[in-house]
C-alpha cells in the first residue's frame, strides 16, 4: 500500500549542498536563483522540498509463479500553480534522489514554459525489458492501485517517460476508471494512445520542441541551420525525432548513439535509415552500419555545431566539459549537465538550452491533450503542433530576453523566471 514519507536526509538540503546526483544540481541551480530574486527563508525551505512522497511496495505475481516485490515512488514536488504533472520511468537504476530531482525540474518546467501545472514525477525500479506483457500489465494496475488516491484529473496527472509508453497509459486509464465506480476518466493521465483520448502530436512533441527552441535560437544568434553540424547522445523517443527534425531542416546530424554505443558518419547519417534499424533490432541501434563505431563519451566531444544529449542524467561533468567543442547545446534529456560543469560551459562561452525549456514540448502536449480531455473536443495535429510551436518560441523569447537583460545564462534566466512564478503563485495561495 501507499504511504507518504518523511525523508529525514532532506533536512539539511534547505541550503545548497555540492554532491554529484540530479537533485543535488536541482538544488544548487534553485539556491542560485532564489538569493537572486531574494526569497524569504520559508519560501527556500518549502520550495528545496517535495510537498509529497509515496511509497509503495508492489507484490506482482510473475509467470513463473513466484511474486516479486517492486519498490515504487510518486513524489509531487509543488502544486503552486496546479495539479502535479510528470511522468512514470521504469527503470533499474529509479531510486527516490532521482525521482525528487525530476518532479522539481517539472515544476520548474511547467513555469518556465507557462502552463498551469505543478511538478511530479514517478518511477518504479525493475528492468522492463526483461518483463512480459503480462507482467507489466500486472505491476502497473498495481501501481496504480497503490497511488489512487494521489492521482486524479485535479490533483496528479502521469504520463510516459522512461520505460513507459502510451500503451502503459491504457492500463492506467482503466484500473483507475474501475477504481472510480467504472466512470471513464481519460484525463487522470496524458501520453494515452489516441482510441482512448489521446493527442494527435504527442508521440513527436519532446523532439520537435527540441529542435523548435535549437532553431530559435540560431535565429537569435543571427546563424542559418543550413551547413552546421549535430550530435545526438540518446536515439530513443526524444533523441531520433529530435535528429529526423534537424535532419529536415538543414542540419547535418553526424553522430547518433543509444545504450549499445554512438555512430559516427562525418558526411551524415541517414535518420530515418537509423530509425527504421532501432524498430526492427529490438529498440537498438547494436549492429548499425550507417556510421564508424563511437563511444558515447566520444560522441560528447566531437568536433561539431550543436551537441544534443537525450538520454540521461550527469553527462556533462567537470571531467569532459573542457572539452566539449560544440558552441550550442540544447538538453533534451532532464539533467544531462551537472551543476558544477555550468561555469566550465559558461567560460567557454558556450550558449546551453537548459532542459528545463529545450524539452518541454512534450509537456505542453500534455497540457493540451488534458484541456481536450476535459472539454471533449479535439485539435487536429497541425493545431496542435502550432500551438505547441508558438508556446515554446514564446518560452525561448523570453528567456532570451531575460538573459540579456540580466546578463545571465539562458539556464540562470530560465530558473529566475521559473522560480518567480512559481514563487508568486505560492504567495497568492496564502500562509502555509
Amino acid at each position: 500500500m501507499s504511504r507518504k514519507k518523511e525523508d529525514t536526509t532532506l533536512a539539511s538540503e534547505s541550503k545548497p549542498v555540492i554532491q554529484s546526483d540530479a537533485y543535488a544540481s536541482m538544488l544548487s541551480r534553485f539556491h542560485a536563483a532564489a538569493e537572486k530574486i531574494g526569497l524569504a527563508p520559508e519560501e527556500i525551505e518549502i520550495l528545496s522540498r517535495p510537498a509529497e512522497i509515496h511509497i509503495a511496495y508492489l507484490p506482482v505475481a510473475m509467470d513463473d509463479g513466484q511474486v516479486r516485490v517492486f519498490e515504487a515512488y510518486r513524489v509531487i514536488h509543488s502544486r503552486a500553480l496546479g495539479p502535479g504533472k510528470g511522468g512514470i520511468r521504469y527503470a533499474p537504476e529509479v531510486n527516490m534522489r532521482e525521482v525528487m530531482a525530476l518532479a522539481a525540474w517539472m515544476t520548474w518546467k511547467c513555469a518556465v514554459v507557462n502552463i498551469p501545472y505543478g511538478g511530479a514525477k514517478g518511477g518504479i525500479t525493475c528492468e522492463p525489458k526483461k518483463m512480459s506483457v503480462g507482467e507489466l500489465e500486472r505491476l502497473t494496475r498495481a501501481y496504480t492501485r497503490a497511488m489512487s488516491e494521489v492521482f486524479g484529473p485535479d490533483k496528479d496527472i502521469p504520463a510516459p517517460d522512461m520505460g513507459t509508453s502510451a500503451r502503459e497509459m491504457a492500463w492506467i486509464v482503466d484500473e483507475y476508471s474501475r477504481l472510480n465506480k467504472g466512470n471513464f476518466i481519460p484525463a487522470v493521465v496524458t501520453g494515452k494512445p489516441l482510441e482512448l483520448g489521446g493527442s494527435k502530436g504527442r508521440v513527436e512533441a519532446t523532439g520537435r520542441g527540441v529542435t523548435t527552441v535549437i532553431l530559435q535560437a540560431l535565429q537569435r544568434l543571427g546563424r542559418r541551420p543550413e551547413g552546421l553540424t549535430a550530435a545526438v547522445q540518446g536515439f530513443g523517443n526524444v533523441g531520433s525525432i529530435t535528429a529526423k527534425y534537424l535532419s529536415q531542416s538543414g542540419i547535418r546530424v553526424i553522430a547518433i548513439s543509444d545504450k549499445s554505443g554512438g555512430f559516427y558518419n562525418e558526411n551524415g547519417i541517414l535518420i530515418h535509415q537509423a530509425i527504421q534499424y532501432r524498430d526492427t533490432h529490438g529498440g537498438s541501434l547494436e549492429g548499425f552500419k550507417g556510421g564508424d563505431r563511437i563511444t558515447n563519451e566520444q560522441l560528447l566531444t566531437l568536433e561539431t555545431d550543436i551537441l544534443v544529449p537525450a538520454a540521461i542524467e550527469d553527462q556533462i561533468t567537470p571531467q569532459n566539459a573542457p572539452h566539449i567543442k560544440a558552441w550550442l547545446i540544447a538538453e533534451g534529456a532532464n539533467g544531462p549537465t551537472t551543476a558544477e560543469a555550468d561555469p566550465i560551459l559558461n567560460e567557454k562561452g558556450i550558449t546551453v538550452i537548459p532542459d528545463i525549456l529545450a524539452n518541454a514540448g512534450g509537456v505542453i502536449v500534455s497540457y493540451y491533450e488534458w484541456v481536450q480531455n476535459r472539454r471533449g473536443h479535439y485539435y487536429t495535429e497541425s493545431e496542435v503542433q502550432e500551438r505547441a510551436d508558438n508556446t515554446i518560441k514564446q518560452a525561448f523569447d523570453d528567456v532570451f530576453a531575460r538573459a540579456a537583460a540580466h546578463r545571465v545564462s539562458l539556464r540562470e534566466a530560465a530558473y529566475l523566471l521559473a522560480v518567480e512564478r512559481v514563487v508568486k503563485a505560492l504567495r497568492m495561495h496564502g500562509k502555509y
